[in-house]
């Protein structure tokens, strides 16, 4: 036994299986963004996960009993903040990616579990995020299915042509566009939209069209 734990000292096998571990959760996580198509997806939710653990598990070895482990927890959240603005996008009045955020900010937090020792918290927490994920995006398309259909007409001017630009601002909104025409009216160029989704997004939509230079005005139609 003294072997054993001699062996594991020297290897910090201890360490490794935090790790391994940390990969497999994180990865769980990830490979659910993954094939979602979302931004922060396998790698990056396995990369913070096991910095989280480094971070945690060296900080308690390093600090002992002369000072609180807990600040670097802290830290810790702090750095992933940074990590998950950057998913978010802000598409004149339209925000996307909060989700990815958010689950940034949990995986950190099974890290530093997986750090502190607590493995059961940090499986168990794995299983939820990846309920919620699962369970609730389905929810979603479950209600998606009741949600309102509207038409907007926006007049933009045709030079330098806006229609690339104005179809990034409403792929950012999350509708679902069933159909869009052009057409020519006097020197405007005239686009018909026609969406589907939540009715907060339909106003959002108008929005953030109206903020775009190259639209003059944007109806909403019968």
């Amino acid at each position: 036994m003294d072997l054993v734990a001699r062996i594991v000292e020297i290897f910090r096998l201890d360490l490794m299986a935090q790790l391994a571990l940390a990969t497999l959760l994180g990865g769980a996580i990830g490979l659910e963004r993954e094939l979602g198509g979302k931004p922060a997806g396998l790698r990056t939710n396995i990369l913070i996960c096991l910095g989280a653990v480094l971070y945690t598990s060296l900080s308690i070895d390093i600090a002992g009993d002369r000072a609180d482990p807990g600040r670097v927890a802290a830290q810790i959240v702090t750095g992933v903040g940074f990590i998950g603005a950057g998913t978010i996008l802000h598409a004149r009045g339209a925000v996307v990616g909060l989700t990815s955020a958010a689950t940034i900010w949990v995986v950190a937090a099974i890290g530093v579990a997986l750090g502190a020792r607590h493995y059961l918290e940090a499986i168990g927490a794995t299983l939820f995020v990846v309920a919620v994920l699962q369970g609730l995006g389905r929810a979603e398309q479950l209600i998606a299915r009741h949600t309102t259909r509207s038409r907007i007409t926006v007049h933009a001017r045709p030079d330098p042509s806006p229609l690339e630009d104005l179809e990034t601002v409403v792929g950012r909104t999350g509708l679902e566009v069933v159909q869009v025409a052009q057409r020519r009216e006097n020197v405007d160029l005239v686009l018909d939209y026609e969406f589907l989704g939540p009715k907060r997004l339909h106003d959002q939509v108008m929005i953030a069209l109206l903020h775009h230079p190259a639209v003059r005005t944007v109806s909403r139609g019968e």
